[in-house]
């Protein structure tokens, strides 16, 4: 979840105006390694047949001739995935190469490059939901506590509740 989130996270900030200088053809390539050793494209490449999937329907309209070359189409190692895919590649990285010094590229892969980088990248969705939910639970008993509180001290000044 955290991972589709970050990737969420940096395709807007692609979107939504990421710092025009053009970075290095050194840092590109230093954040397209990270982009690889984060495997991003593994997450990107989960979504694709899932959306090809919703599209069955409306390309093919129940036409089960048309349905069989759809199928074949988007098969596994289909082509079809790669020009996007590629482009997902190149997009995150510029973004990352505009967010981060090259050096800082270089540090982020290294460590993610790492047993314990890949191990975080492993639990990372475990991690964000446990997290949140921690959150959740804490913010629930606060606001039991606090409104308990609050309202016993109104009617400590008079207000009836």
């Amino acid at each position: 979840m955290s991972r589709a989130f970050l990737t969420i996270g940096v395709l807007l900030l692609l979107v939504f105006g990421a710092a025009a200088q053009t970075p290095s053809p050194e840092a590109l390539g230093a954040a397209r390694k990270l982009v690889v050793t984060l495997k991003i494209a593994d997450q990107y490449r989960a979504l694709l047949p899932q959306l090809l999937l919703k599209l069955r329907p409306v390309v093919a309209q129940d036409r089960p001739e048309i349905e069989r070359d759809y199928d074949a189409m988007i098969a596994p190692g289909s082509d079809i995935y790669t020009p996007f895919l590629n482009a997902m590649i190149d997009q995150m990285a510029a973004v990352y190469a505009q967010t981060f010094t090259l050096d800082e590229l270089r540090q982020i892969e290294a460590f993610y490059a790492h047993p314990a980088g890949q191990k975080f990248l492993e639990k990372s969705d475990a991690l964000a939901q446990a997290s949140a939910q921690i959150g959740q639970d804490a913010s629930r008993k606060a606001a039991d506590e606090l409104k308990q509180r609050l309202t016993e001290a109104l009617r400590q000044k008079g207000h009836k509740l």
